[in-house]
């Protein structure tokens, strides 16, 4: 068996690797074409907001396609950039607008890789006569009684398990992850040894298509006159002052509020209907029950009687148990009551270091 799992020859074995042109996925391409398999890079053009505003650094901007065919021409590889607006459009950029505008927080990142990414891309590799489609994920991909599972990158820094939740399990066989059991700077050492010039590039941090973290006005620009005003109202009922949109606040949120209150308030909930944003105390804002649509479980037929979850991406896990499920739909009871459960956020399930699945969260009035 030759390191990714194939019986056969590394010369023998076809690699699709997603190269954003970051450090990451570069050196992931350098890795495997050093090990003598055959590398195909695919790059994809989402959203060139780099020609727009002169920002480098994000997954997608024009600077990065440029990077990722460099790196390719380095190495001696075949290269491909593929025009993905459209679909990029549709499925993450039309929903980050939609989930904001009824009230939720989302993950956008999480959105491309379920279904930009590990769909449409995945599809292609597939057409391309690959054996695998390769990408920069600090995850590990461990396999058990020949069905693969989902692990946490060996950095916990550098863990991105929570943001690959959706992954399905046909997905899952077919991805693979040579950087899983990597730190950052291993990564970057790599990139050094294989001469590739943006070893030293830094991180991007943004959004790809938010590019200075303004979300409000990629929202507007999108759907212009969408932000409507409307009223601040304490828990209690109490109308304390207006807002000029819902897009602006989050649950959790205390800055920016109202001003001349004794109390410390927190946007406790989001009510799109009514466009109010309703604030309260912050233990106002604890939750023991957390419920979740679109499911994706990798877990087997029964969840384990204990969970750890995580409701942001940088929380620390939190002990848990699952006492519904059903179809694409779950509810989680936290050991804990949680201050920070926001809707549109993701609800992911450990197993110790296996991811297990995960799914949306609800608000906490939903059916």
């Amino acid at each position: 068996m030759n390191s990714l799992g194939f019986d056969k020859p590394e010369s023998q074995t076809r690699v699709v690797v997603a190269m954003s042109g970051g450090v990451d996925s570069s050196a992931v391409a350098a890795m495997l074409h050093a090990e003598g398999y055959e590398v195909i890079g695919i790059t994809l053009q989402l959203y060139d907001h780099g020609v727009a505003v002169g920002k480098k650094g994000a997954c997608c901007a024009g600077q990065d396609i440029h990077d990722a065919r460099r790196v390719a021409d380095t190495l001696g590889i075949a290269h491909y950039v593929l025009n993905y607006e459209s679909k990029f459009k549709d499925a993450v950029m039309d929903d980050f607008v939609e989930t904001y505008l009824s009230g939720a927080t989302p993950i956008p990142c999480v959105r491309c890789n379920q279904s930009v990414k590990f769909k449409d891309l995945l599809q292609t590799a597939r057409e391309l006569g690959a054996d695998c489609m390769a990408t920069g994920h600090y995850v590990q991909r461990v396999v058990k009684d020949g069905k693969a599972e989902l692990h946490r990158g060996a950095d916990p820094d550098k863990d991105q398990s929570y943001f690959l939740f959706a992954t399905t399990q046909e997905q899952l066989e077919f991805l693979r992850f040579p950087l899983g059991h990597m730190n950052k700077e291993q990564t970057r050492a790599l990139a050094t040894q294989y001469g590739l010039a943006i070893a030293d590039k830094p991180d991007s941090q943004d959004i790809c298509f938010v590019p200075t973290g303004g979300y409000a006005k990629v929202i507007e620009k999108l759907r212009p006159g969408a932000a409507e005003p409307g009223q601040i109202v304490h828990v209690d009922g109490t109308v304390l002052g207006a807002h000029q949109g819902i897009i602006h606040y989050t649950v959790g949120q205390r800055k920016g509020l109202v001003s001349g209150v004794a109390e410390p308030l927190y946007v406790v909930r989001l009510d799109a209907t009514n466009r109010q944003v309703v604030v309260g105390p912050k233990k106002a804002l604890a939750q023991t029950d957390v419920r979740l649509k679109e499911m994706n479980w990798l877990g087997g037929q029964t969840a384990p009687p204990e969970l750890w979850v995580k409701m942001r991406s940088a929380q620390i896990p939190q002990r848990a148990s699952m006492v519904e499920r059903a179809d694409d739909a779950a509810l989680v009871r936290l050991a804990m009551p949680y201050e920070g459960v926001a809707p549109g956020q993701a609800c992911v399930m450990y197993d110790g270091n296996r991811m297990l699945g995960g799914g949306w969260i609800t608000p906490r009035d939903a059916a």
